[in-house]
C-alpha cells in the first residue's frame, strides 16, 4: 500500500507539471508575471518561517498562482488550529510531499544483521494563510511596492563574484563550457534590464555546479536535444528559479521557450519521477552557490 502510494504522489505531481507544460505555462516561472507591485514572489514558507525546498517550492508557486494568493505561508489544519485560527469551510487544500529514509535492521540469510536503508515518500495537505482566519496581522499584510530600475543589482553580483566562477563578458550569447569550466555571459547592456542578465547568469551558474569538481551531476548527455541534455536542463531551469527566489530577482523566459517545453514534456511523460530528481539536483546546486559565500563577520 505505501507503495502505491507514493507511486501516486509522483503520478499526481508529474501529471499536474505536464498539464501546466502543455498549456505553455512554466510552473516555476508563472507567479513571477503577477505585477511586481504586489511585492516580489519569495519561497514558499512553512508557518514557523522555514522556507519549503526542491518539488514543494514548485507546488506551492503553481498553487498560489491558480488560486490568486500572494502570501508566502503555507501550513497544514492543525497547525492552523494551534495558532488559534482556523481553515475557512470549503477551502481546498494543496499537496505537498515529505520525503526521508527509513532504516530497518535485516538478517543477510547468513545469520548476519545488516542495516538497510528504506526510502519514503507521503504528501500531505497545506492552506495558504489567505485561506486562514484567525491569524496574526502580519500574515495578512500586503508586501509595499518593489519598483525595479536598469542599473547593476549590488547583492546579486555580490553573491555571484563570491561563487569565484570564471565568468567571461563575451559574444552574443550566454552558456556553459564545462571543457574549459567558464561560464559565458553576453553585456549587461545587451539585456533588456539588469534582472534578467542575473538571473540568465543565475541559470548558467547551476550549469557550472554540474562539473566533475563540483557536484559531478551527469545525465548521460550525448548530444544537444536529448534526454540527457533536457534533465540538464530542466535542473537549471529549476535552480535558477529558486536562487531567483532567494536573490529577489525576477527569472528570465528563454528564447528557445518552446522548444525546451517539449523536450521537457517528453522527460516526464516517460518518467514521472524526473521532476522530483530535477527539483532535488536544483536545490543541491542553489545550495552549493549559497555554501561558497563570504561567512558574516562575528558580531562585535
Amino acid at each position: 500500500m505505501k507503495n502505491i502510494e507514493r507511486q501516486d504522489v509522483y503520478t499526481r505531481i508529474t501529471g499536474q507539471i505536464i498539464q501546466s507544460l502543455e498549456q505553455g505555462i512554466r510552473p516555476w516561472v508563472k507567479p513571477w508575471n503577477i505585477d511586481n507591485t504586489t511585492g516580489r514572489i519569495v519561497r514558499p514558507m512553512r508557518h514557523n518561517g522555514q522556507a519549503y525546498s526542491g518539488i514543494n517550492v514548485l507546488m506551492l508557486w503553481s498553487a498560489a498562482v491558480e488560486q490568486g494568493f500572494t502570501c508566502p505561508v503555507w501550513m497544514t489544519f492543525q497547525q492552523a488550529i494551534e495558532m488559534k485560527a482556523n481553515v475557512r469551510k470549503g477551502q481546498k487544500g494543496s499537496l505537498v510531499v515529505y520525503a526521508n529514509k527509513l532504516t530497518r535492521t535485516e538478517d543477510d540469510g547468513e545469520g548476519n544483521e545488516v542495516e538497510r536503508e528504506i526510502p519514503f515518500m507521503k504528501g500531505y495537505t497545506v492552506f495558504n494563510a489567505e485561506q486562514i482566519e484567525g491569524l496574526p496581522a502580519t500574515y495578512y499584510t500586503k508586501p509595499e511596492p518593489i519598483l525595479t530600475g536598469p542599473s547593476r543589482i549590488d547583492h546579486a553580483e555580490a553573491f555571484f563574484a563570491n561563487t569565484k566562477a570564471d565568468i567571461r563578458i563575451r559574444g552574443g550569447r550566454a552558456y556553459y563550457a564545462i571543457d574549459d569550466d567558464f561560464i559565458a555571459m553576453p553585456p549587461i547592456e545587451s539585456f533588456r534590464d539588469a534582472e534578467s542578465f542575473y538571473s540568465t547568469l543565475a541559470h548558467e551558474s547551476v550549469h557550472w555546479t554540474r562539473n566533475c569538481k563540483r557536484l559531478d551531476r551527469d545525465f548521460g548527455r550525448k548530444a544537444w536535444g536529448d534526454q540527457g541534455y533536457a534533465r540538464e536542463e530542466l535542473v537549471a531551469e529549476l535552480g535558477a528559479a529558486f536562487l531567483c527566489a532567494d536573490l529577489e530577482l525576477t527569472p528570465e523566459v528563454r528564447d528557445d521557450h518552446a522548444a525546451y517545453l517539449a523536450s521537457w514534456l517528453t522527460v516526464l511523460k516517460n518518467d514521472n519521477r524526473a521532476i522530483f530528481q530535477a527539483a532535488s539536483h536544483a536545490q543541491r546546486a542553489v545550495e552549493f552557490l549559497h555554501g561558497l559565500q563570504k561567512p558574516k563577520a562575528d558580531a562585535a
